[in-house]
């Protein structure tokens, strides 16, 4: 029973492995183009390179076993690269320095720029046969040290997938996507070009350098592209550059991204993308004739050739001369490979013209060739050896991957990077080991003829990039003309040098284009934002008074503090303007003639047909309303402001007086009064609240007005209501002593003159009210004056004209009371006078009354608040 259960133990144990055996195959065969070389060699390079741009479509058959399909779209630069590793591969197992007991190999597949291809391509060469078997290395051949490739960003992430999970050495040369430094996701990718992060903070610096705040954006539907705008965005959008449009690039949307290119105001666009996903946008653009663009171009095509970009601003990777790479690139054998006998097809298809070659057989038809052409007469990319940048970098990468070779095999025992100091065997070590031969050791290496140093930082070189602009030579061709340069290890401020005067721009402009959505507001302006626009789309709004903005796209205005005020500009704060009537002004100066020539006319004889001693006063109080205006002119003090308002009510207190007593004698106990009454209460004002000087910057936002304060409005209320009341009772008087029947009498004169002094007066409330600054003082000089020289001229005028003009009638006869008529009718003269005196003396004692009420009125108004307003409308002056 024992040996039974053995036996069937064994037996299901053999059937199984016969089973999985049988049932271990191949689900699909890979297509796959490009170079092997590994015969008797000691170690292996593998190499990918898009030398397609694209898969071929499938019959979609379902009914044979699947086979990957084939690339179309033979791309003569990514050749040249090709070419570039398989010079390097063979300059380096010809040296004696470098790796001289090791013969290199290679095995290079085509990605045909496909991710599916690069992942096939992967998968056999991990697997070592033709065919992948995942998770298995099934050839016996020399050991793989790392693959250079696999061209695109896309490309390389796909493969740096895969060959993370092994830890297998791959060394970019044309990768630069910002997501392939995390070493979390891709832990044995390296590059011998730089980081896109590097390249993205170099364009947000080129838009800034040159000021462009309105621009727009092109990227490639792939991670290339997707990073690099990303970062780009983020870094100008912190500056404060907005983006116009942003436009991913797919060939389903290059009709919707011309006419977003055609609407848009935006005179830059940046493009993140290859030269292959690019092609299709710009021949569409040619279609519509859009060449009024400036275009900043990344490193994955600032090389490519188009007419229609001329202008364009780009980075470009280091270049390099290769020596000995062109001869090289010449000496090609049709019939090696399949790539080279494709290449040497497209190339007879598209650029070879039996007319033109010496050595083509005679009558062979166009677009046949022999083979024995001479590549040199080609005139493309694959022979242009004047911009090798994405080609170097191939070279680079080549020569790391040797140099890591070359420190496995002449490393000590004891001083290795294993356990131990041990070394590895360069016959027979795992992908693992390479890996820390590179990144432990720290790979350091010059690059031959340029002497350029390379080393690793996380897998990342330093970044260099050249400033590269496009521009048209006389022939109409497009040359590369390094413009600057951008160093991303110096510091901040030398990072970039941009030699401005070697950029052509767009349609041959020395001067660079502008790309803004709004043009810059200027100083005295602020950015008013517009509702649902970006911020760079703004509208200059000018500060108000009193705000300024002194710089250049102010957000606020900054309000003037103090004594400033802002200037006309609003640009800058400027001391207020002290405002006086000076003297020196021409308005001062007029008063001032105009106060001298009627004082100087006041001293003109007059006939003293009244009392002399009151005309004299009366003349007297003329002369002091006359100088006290020029009192107000000036900067105000503490003396003249206590001076103007007091000699304006004692000079019109007094002519007032002298009119009254000159139409009654009996009045004269009015005006000893009047001198008694006025010059007490002024006294009292001036002691207890006297007038001063202050600096009113409430008036006029503009002007600090420099006037008096009258200290106390029911001093000034009552000293100028007294001579209100004063002027009314002199017209009461005046006007009932006109019909006196004598041959010369002033009453009617001084009715006139008094009817003057009102309507002066009784307009200047509101004119003074309606005015600010020195034309208030201005507005009561003129009052004054034309007041005191209505009187002046009303009453002393008829007597100048007898004086001067008439003077047969200054006689006494003439001067003597009109005789009675014989009816014993009065004529007015003595009865009229006796009425007239008790009328005076009644409207006195009612006018003590009214003083008296008024002053009472008066002071119960102090706290009220319509005091100001009702007061300055009686009295026609205006309290600060």
């Amino acid at each position: 029973m024992r040996g039974f259960l053995l036996g069937l133990f064994s037996f299901f144990c053999v059937y199984g492995s016969l089973w999985a055996e049988s049932t271990c195959k191949l689900k699909a065969k890979f297509n796959l183009s490009g170079y092997k070389n590994v015969e008797k060699k000691k170690v292996v390079i593998g190499g990918m390179f898009p030398v397609h741009m694209s898969v071929a479509s499938s019959n979609g058959n379902t009914s044979n076993l699947p086979v990957s399909s084939g690339c179309a779209g033979f791309n003569f630069r990514t050749f040249r690269w090709t070419q570039a590793m398989l010079f390097a591969i063979n300059e380096i197992n010809q040296r004696e320095d470098l790796l001289p007991n090791t013969d290199l190999g290679y095995v290079i597949y085509d990605s045909c720029f496909t991710i599916s291809k690069a992942v096939e391509g992967t998968l056999t060469y991990l697997t070592g046969q033709d065919e992948a078997v995942p998770n298995y290395r099934c050839g016996n051949g020399p050991p793989l040290a790392s693959l250079v490739g696999a061209g695109g960003s896309d490309l390389s992430i796909a493969t740096a997938r895969i060959l993370g999970l092994y830890h297998f050495p791959q060394v970019s040369y044309c990768s630069t996507c910002s997501a392939l430094n995390n070493k979390f996701q891709f832990p044995t990718f390296l590059r011998t070009i730089p980081n896109d992060l590097h390249q993205s903070t170099a364009m947000a610096q080129l838009v800034l350098h040159f000021g462009w705040t309105w621009v727009g954006t092109i990227a490639a539907a792939d991670d290339y592209g997707k990073y690099g705008i990303k970062d780009f965005k983020e870094q100008v959008e912190e500056a404060g550059v907005c983006i116009s449009f942003s436009e991913t690039l797919s060939p389903e949307a290059i009709q919707s991204i011309v006419q977003t290119v055609v609407e848009s105001t935006a005179k830059i666009i940046v493009v993140f993308s290859s030269d292959v996903d690019l092609s299709p946008l710009i021949g569409e653009l040619l279609r519509h004739n859009v060449t009024n663009r400036t275009w900043i171009a990344s490193e994955a095509w600032v090389t490519s050739v188009n007419s229609l970009l001329s202008g364009t601003l780009g980075f470009g990777v280091k270049r390099a001369d290769i020596p000995g790479l062109q001869s090289h690139l010449l000496d090609l054998d049709p019939y090696a490979d399949a790539l080279t006998e494709e290449f040497w097809e497209t190339v007879g298809l598209n650029e070879f013209d039996p007319r033109n070659w010496k050595t083509a057989v005679r009558g062979l038809p166009y677009g046949l060739c022999t083979g024995s052409e001479s590549v040199a007469q080609l005139n493309n990319t694959y022979s242009d050896v004047s911009q090798l940048r994405i080609t170097y970098s191939v070279y680079k990468a080549v020569y790391a991957v040797a140099h890591a070779l070359h420190n496995l095999e002449h490393c000590e025992d004891g001083k290795g990077p294993f356990v131990g100091g041990s070394c590895a065997n360069i016959t027979n070590f795992e992908p693992w080991q390479f890996v820390a031969l590179i990144v432990l050791i720290n790979v350091r290496y010059k690059m031959p003829n340029t002497g350029e140093e390379i080393y690793f930082e996380d897998g990342d070189i330093k970044a260099f990039y050249d400033i590269i602009n496009w521009q048209v030579s006389d022939n109409g061709e497009i040359s590369y003309v390094t413009v600057g340069h951008y160093n991303g290890s110096a510091a901040a401020e030398e990072k970039m040098h941009i030699r401005n005067e070697s950029i052509v721009w767009n349609n041959e402009e020395l001067e660079p284009p502008r790309s803004v959505c709004s043009e810059n507001c200027e100083p005295g302006t602020r950015k008013g934002i517009r509702q649902g626009e970006p911020v760079c789309c703004f509208d200059c709004i000018p500060c108000a008074d009193g705000e300024i903005s002194n710089t250049t796209n102010a957000r606020e205005c900054i309000l003037c503090t103090g004594d400033d005020w802002s200037n006309n500009a609003h640009d800058a704060c400027v001391p207020k303007i002290i405002e006086f009537l000076a003297f020196g002004e021409p308005l001062g100066i007029t008063l001032i003639v105009i106060s001298v020539v009627l004082i100087m006319y006041i001293g003109t004889p007059l006939v003293k047909a009244n009392d002399a001693l009151l005309s004299f006063l009366l003349l007297l109080s003329l002369v002091v309303t006359f100088l006290c205006s020029i009192v107000f002119l000036g900067e105000p003090q503490n003396w003249s402001c206590m001076t103007s308002q007091v000699a304006l009510a004692l000079g019109f207190a007094l002519c007032l007086s002298c009119i009254m007593a000159q139409t009654s004698m009996i009045l004269l106990l009015w005006i000893s009064l009047k001198l008694t009454f006025l010059p007490s209460a002024c006294t009292v004002w001036l002691i207890i609240l006297p007038p001063h000087p202050v600096k009113n910057t409430s008036a006029q936002n503009v002007k600090i007005i420099l006037e008096c304060d009258e200290g106390s409005v029911v001093f000034i209320c009552c000293i100028f209501a007294y001579d209100i009341l004063l002027a009314l009772l002199a017209f009461i008087f005046a006007f009932t002593a006109r019909k006196l029947e004598d041959h010369f009498s002033e009453a009617k004169s001084m009715t006139f003159g008094m009817l003057v002094f009102f309507i002066v007066w009784i307009s200047f409330v509101p004119a003074y009210l309606s005015t600010r600054g020195k034309f208030m003082v201005a507005v009561q000089i003129f009052a004054i004056l034309a007041s005191s020289f209505g009187l002046l001229t009303c009453i002393f005028l008829p007597k100048c004209y007898i004086l001067l003009v008439k003077p047969e009638r200054n006689k006494e006869e003439l001067m003597k009371p009109r005789p009675k008529p014989k009816d014993g009718s009065s004529t007015g003269t003595s009865a009229s006078l006796a009425t007239a005196n008790y009328i005076k003396i009644i409207l006195d004692t009612v006018g003590y009354f009214v003083l008296s009420g008024l002053i009472i009125f008066s002071l119960r108004l102090l706290h009220s608040q319509k005091r100001r307003s009702c007061l300055m409308f009686i009295m026609g002056v205006k309290s600060s």
